[in-house]
């Protein structure tokens, strides 16, 4: 299982995300108020694509044994967090709605943030975090991190997330396929950072197999 092709096409889909969040920099600079030990995206819920997952995995197994360490035990508190929100959505099964406003006010610390506030993956962030700053457009409406500047009924560039999700879920998709997966539905499981970084890739992979 190599999947070295599909992390350049990836990569592209990385760059792209930089590329956009540079102009609105450039741009719209006031508006943008991410800077160094501002975590709040680091606190936001979403998932990853099998591809993200295998990705941020192996730059996450480059990283000296004690920062990894300290990583896999900040993944406990992340996943006890996941158990106490999947009841909360169970709870609102059914209303979609209020699952939506569940999952956008929910806040569970990303274990790649260390004690200093600092993600130890930085150069290597999923592409949700590389464009939280800036307006977004997610499952049709547009948001903007609520710390910017981006004003409500103004109109700003707008990155495009439901695309890129569409990308990724195809890249995944045919990743599967040349691992022996057909199913189109299962490429569009989502997986938590807590569990990419401490599962290796094979297994999330024969585990997405057994589902579906």
């Amino acid at each position: 299982m190599n999947p070295t092709q599909f992390f350049r096409s990836y990569e592209f889909l990385v760059d792209r995300a930089d590329a956009f969040f540079a102009k609105m920099e450039k741009g719209y600079g006031s508006c943008i108020n991410c800077k160094r030990h501002c975590s709040d995206c680091c606190q936001a819920v979403f998932g990853l694509f099998l591809i993200e997952s295998a990705y941020i995995k192996s730059r996450f197994d480059q990283l000296d044994p004690d920062t990894r360490k300290q990583a896999i035990l900040r993944c406990n508190e992340a996943d006890r967090g996941l158990k106490r929100l999947e009841t909360k959505l169970e709870i609102n099964n059914g209303d979609p709605e209020a699952q939506s406003s569940i999952m956008a006010k929910e806040r569970i610390r990303c274990p790649l943030l260390d004690d200093n506030e600092d993600c130890i993956l930085y150069t290597n962030r999923p592409i949700t975090c590389r464009v939280y700053g800036a307006p977004t457009r997610i499952h049709g409406k547009v948001r903007a991190c609520s710390r910017s500047g981006f004003k409500a009924g103004e109109r700003y560039p707008v990155f495009d997330l439901d695309g890129t999700y569409r990308e990724l879920y195809l890249l995944s998709r045919e990743f599967l396929s040349t691992a022996g997966d057909a199913d189109p539905e299962k490429a569009s499981l989502l997986i938590s950072v807590s569990k990419a970084i401490r599962t290796p890739l094979e297994e999330l992979v024969y585990e997405i197999f057994r589902r579906g």
